[in-house]
């Protein structure tokens, strides 16, 4: 299996395809916006809805990069997860969770459309490594919170 190829299925076991720990689309999967905009005890505890934006935000900036398109929208690691606007409204959360699926097929995209010399002439493989072990990360404090509020299934 060439790199890309490797890439690319580790990308989706985080996002959509279950092995041996849940991805990204399923822990999300069902949740109200009430549910996402919910926020366990503590200061430093994130909403569901919070934590879906900071990967949002990372996977945008590394496929522009990947396309070679100027990124603009420089947040520092705080402000990514308030990059959109928490709403009762579920609409609005259904909208972020379309925006997190099209920026996975589109960092697919962009990761297809590479070569080995594009890991060879930078650190792509040090950024692709990084994207799914925090996309890995940040789904398990979404499962977390969904425990914690009582509503991730109890099938799984």
């Amino acid at each position: 299996m060439n790199r890309t190829n490797f890439f690319l299925r580790m990308l989706d076991t985080t996002f959509d395809k279950e092995s041996w720990y849940a991805p990204l689309k399923s822990a999300i999967d069902g949740l109200t916006a009430e549910e996402a905009m919910w926020r366990p005890d503590g200061e430093a505890a994130n909403t569901i809805w919070e934590n879906v934006n900071h990967l949002i935000y990372y996977k945008e900036r590394l496929t522009a990069n990947l396309q070679g398109h100027e990124w603009t929208q420089n947040l520092d690691g705080d402000e990514t997860f308030s990059l959109t606007e928490q709403l009762n409204d579920n609409k609005k959360w259904s909208e972020i969770v379309k925006r997190v699926e099209m920026v996975q097929h589109n960092l697919r995209e962009a990761i297809s459309k590479t070569t080995n010399g594009d890991f060879e002439q930078s650190n792509l493989e040090e950024k692709l490594y990084n994207i799914i072990l925090h996309d890995a990360y940040h789904t398990g404090q979404i499962i977390q919170i969904r425990k914690m509020q009582g509503s991730w299934p109890s099938h799984r």
